[in-house]
């Protein structure tokens, strides 16, 4: 099984053209964003051609009901199947549905799926259907082929725990993850002012833990490629300092940190 690692564009604040000639040197194989503007898709492409980077495309379903989140859906992952994505990530309905109106989506979008060449990822992301272990649970149980991006960052901290005690929820979705948000988490936040700092160790190598068992049902299924994004984001996603709203740590250099120590643990593993 080989890693391919993603950077996303979330807090790059150069072009396109500035920013991917870093990405490519820094060894990263793939690009993670949103879809671009219609006015900028070609220019888009056009650089992922040139720099031989996959794309994973990230989609973002919203409206008032469950129809306009189904309407979305299907329209932003036709929009992006013109770029050729090998994965999509979606961000899934909502958090305040009940489990009835969290079935219908499903039932409908994992319909629409099945009809695609390329696999859809639903993420484990506060605010929407898949925000804590529990919902996520049953979904998966309800429905065989759903397919997860897994980020725990978030579970951590709607939690406000650690997810050892979930052991058994994070077996089941290791089962069904085809896509890790490597991102660390802690208790109170999504993100770790910086993964590096000792102070953090402990929650970082517990996020590894989890990730492990991801591999692990990969490989044992015999996935060729494993894909993962460091998906660390900018300020005010990042803490910052009072009133200068300074970032406390450098946004890039924490991304590739965790990319490379994470490449490293799986080369240890995996790597042919």
């Amino acid at each position: 099984m080989k890693l391919l690692t993603a950077r996303h564009l979330w807090g790059i604040e150069q072009s396109w053209e500035e920013s991917f000639p870093k990405i490519k040197a820094a060894g990263y194989g793939a690009i993670e964003n949103p879809l671009p503007a219609p006015a900028d898709a070609d220019r888009f492409k056009n650089l992922l051609a040139n720099f031989g980077f996959k794309y994973i495309a990230m989609v973002f379903t919203s409206g008032s009901t469950v129809e306009e989140h189904l309407d979305s859906f299907k329209t932003q992952i036709a929009a992006s199947l013109s770029f050729n994505p090998i994965l999509i990530i979606s961000h899934t309905g909502q958090d305040s549905w009940d489990e009835n109106q969290s079935q219908l989506f499903f039932e409908q979008a994992l319909e629409l799926e099945t009809h695609l060449e390329t696999p859809v990822a639903h993420e484990t992301h506060r605010g929407r259907i898949l925000f804590n272990p529990w919902v996520t649970r049953r979904m998966l149980n309800r429905f065989p082929k759903l397919r997860l991006c897994a980020d725990f960052s978030h579970w951590v901290v709607v939690c406000e725990r650690m997810l050892d005690s979930e052991m058994d929820i994070l077996k089941l979705c290791a089962a069904r993850t085809i896509h890790v948000h490597a991102r660390v988490g802690f208790e109170e936040g999504p993100q770790v002012p910086d993964p590096r700092a000792p102070e953090h160790l402990p929650r970082v190598e517990a996020h590894e833990r989890w990730w492990d068992l991801i591999w692990a049902a990969q490989a044992e299924r015999g996935q060729p490629v494993s894909t993962l994004t460091a998906e660390y984001g900018p300020a005010d996603y990042m803490p910052a300092l009072p009133y200068t709203k300074m970032p406390v740590a450098n946004l890039w250099d924490i991304s590739l940190w965790q990319i490379q120590r994470e490449a490293a643990r799986f080369a240890q593993k995996y790597a042919q």
